[in-house]
């Protein structure tokens, strides 16, 4: 690697593991939300739509987190 390249690629504040984190905690949001959708009680007060699809929502919070205060590896 040049040197140019090696001060282009610390300049970037996040690294490639940080980007595959990220996604990751989107699909695991848009799942939350998907099964969120797919209860059928009245209001959507059943199990789906109070409990499990919040808990995996959060779940996807807490990776969108973890993805942007991951330290870059050296």
């Amino acid at each position: 690697m040049t040197k140019d390249a090696k001060s282009a690629e610390s300049a970037m504040p996040f690294q490639r593991s940080n980007y595959r984190w990220m996604i990751l905690g989107i699909v695991v949001i848009l799942l939350g939300f998907f099964i969120m959708s797919l209860d059928k009680e009245e209001f959507g007060f059943g199990f789906l739509g109070l409990t499990l699809g919040p808990i995996v929502v959060v779940a996807g919070y807490i990776i969108e987190f973890f993805a942007l205060l991951q330290k870059p590896k050296k």
